[in-house]
């Protein structure tokens, strides 16, 4: 067996289905497959069952499941200790940002970072914001851009934005009549907002819950835009962060949820024991971010 044959089988087992790990890992669904085929056959067993829509590890997987990490974690250490004493600092790093959110600052400091340590690859996808703070404390990610509401467990944490909810719909929806809007008002029309894990949908399930509604939500959507222009084609009014309504006040009116004091933030999540690769790579995205917010 060699160390890829193990991150893959790692990475299937994690993700829960080829496609996903073959997106993860930048090889191709049959190469992935075809290596976890060859590590079985040296094993002596099947270590994946693959009759469910998602594969799932077997007894004999789940058996070699923490050795497996184990052995990429030692891989790495040996790897990155060299690169230490010969003052070059060599790897992979993996990067997650939450699904539908461009924040140029972001990109900015990962270009800062790869021009000063060019032997490092980056590897850059989107996923819920959950799935990324579960990674960041798993070690299979290594920094994300999430949006949560308050801290993450478990994580170093720096803030980027926090800001309060608001509400919006068409200049002529009756909800504009009410002053103050409040969270009565705005559950009493079909929602349309961010997925469960976000930070906007937890401040918002969060304050729901606190008050005894329901709120109808009508659609999902991760993409802010996606959320606006669903709510001026009046499937239902739109919830979102302060910051996000003037880039769609052409279309839509925004109140602030009166009621609704809790912030959504969205921020940066790594290792609380970061090497010095990721040592590095949080410097650069955080100079590039600025100070953060009061």
């Amino acid at each position: 067996m060699d160390l890829r044959q193990l991150e893959y089988f790692v990475a299937v087992v994690e993700e829960g289905t080829f496609t996903r790990a073959a997106a993860r890992t930048g090889v191709s669904q049959p190469g992935i497959s075809a290596q976890v085929r060859q590590l079985e056959r040296e094993l002596g067993a099947e270590l994946l069952d693959r009759s469910g829509r998602t594969v799932r590890p077997t007894p004999a997987g789940d058996a070699a499941l923490e050795p497996a990490r184990g052995a990429l974690a030692a891989a790495s250490a040996v790897r990155q200790a060299v690169g230490d004493v010969v003052g070059v600092l060599r790897g992979r790093l993996t990067v997650g940002m939450v699904t539908g959110c461009t924040v140029q600052p972001l990109f900015a400091g990962l270009a800062g970072f790869h021009r000063a340590h060019p032997a490092i690859d980056l590897t850059l996808f989107e996923d819920t914001s959950e799935r990324l703070v579960d990674g960041v404390r798993q070690g299979t990610v290594d920094l994300a851009l999430v949006g949560t509401a308050g801290r993450p467990r478990g994580t170093a944490w720096r803030a980027v934005a926090s800001e309060r909810l608001v509400v919006l719909a068409p200049p002529d929806h009756p909800l504009h009549r009410a002053s103050p809007v409040t969270l009565e008002h705005v559950t009493a029309h079909p929602v349309v907002c961010m997925p469960r894990g976000t930070g906007i949908r937890t401040v918002l399930d969060r304050a729901c819950a606190a008050r005894g509604l329901e709120p109808d939500i009508a659609v999902e959507a991760s993409a802010a835009e996606a959320i606006a222009d669903l709510a001026a084609s009046g499937i239902g009014v739109a919830v979102l962060s302060e910051s996000m309504a003037p880039s769609v006040a052409d279309r839509l009116s925004s109140h602030l949820i009166a009621d609704v004091a809790d912030r959504a933030d969205l921020g940066l999540a790594w290792s609380s024991t970061p090497g010095p690769a990721l040592v590095r790579l949080a410097e650069h995205v955080n100079r590039a971010f600025g100070p953060p917010p009061e």
